[in-house]
């Protein structure tokens, strides 16, 4: 398990961890580096039509650990969420800095994803969806609450085709520095 204040600081300077093949734990801080921002994500009107439905009941935190484990099991090419992954966030769960955002539909996780707050920021690690658009509805609204809470950094590390679709960008390392501290002093809660 990564110790929570060293996992904590990597973030506040760009990094974040993955688990390698070998077991070992790597430090990652990509340059370009893929943000949403969150006044220029983009929704189907597909998506913001199943959005305003009521399919999926979103929540926040009922099973962050159920999602993490979640997200571990949907990846084919192997995953970077091992177990000393899962317990070193599940650790910076009960401290309130780690959160899951989920779509619940007829009592069952459907979808969702998981993060780190810090400050004014939210670093995304990892999302799934066991159900068409649920975890699409899980991202939309934690923008919704990002914003309604006066976050202004969504960190999504890399761009992938599934993110892109919302208008992920990439910046410059330097640029996504700069916008870390700024959003890192802004003193927002996620609750």
């Amino acid at each position: 398990m990564i110790d929570p204040p060293l996992l904590l600081q990597a973030y506040r300077q760009g990094y974040f961890p993955m688990a390698m093949e070998d077991g070992r734990i790597g430090w990652f801080s990509p340059d370009p580096r893929a943000i949403l921002p969150l006044d220029l994500i983009r929704v189907s009107r597909r998506l913001a039509r199943v959005v305003r439905s009521t399919r999926f009941d979103v929540v926040i935190d009922r099973d962050f650990q159920g999602v993490m484990r979640a997200c571990a099991a949907g990846r084919e090419e192997g995953t970077w969420i091992s177990e000393d992954i899962l317990e070193s966030y599940v650790a910076l769960h009960r401290l309130g800095v780690a959160h899951s955002v989920e779509a619940w539909r007829d009592g069952r996780l459907a979808g969702g994803l998981y993060g780190v707050h810090l400050g004014g920021a939210f670093f995304g690690e990892s999302m799934f969806h066991h159900e068409t658009d649920a975890s699409k509805v899980a991202l939309v609204a934690l923008v919704s609450h990002m914003r309604a809470r006066g976050m202004t950094l969504l960190d999504i590390q890399w761009v992938t085709p599934h993110l892109a679709q919302f208008g992920v960008v990439e910046i410059a390392r330097a640029d996504y520095m700069r916008r870390l501290t700024h959003a890192i002093d802004n003193p927002c809660t996620f609750m």
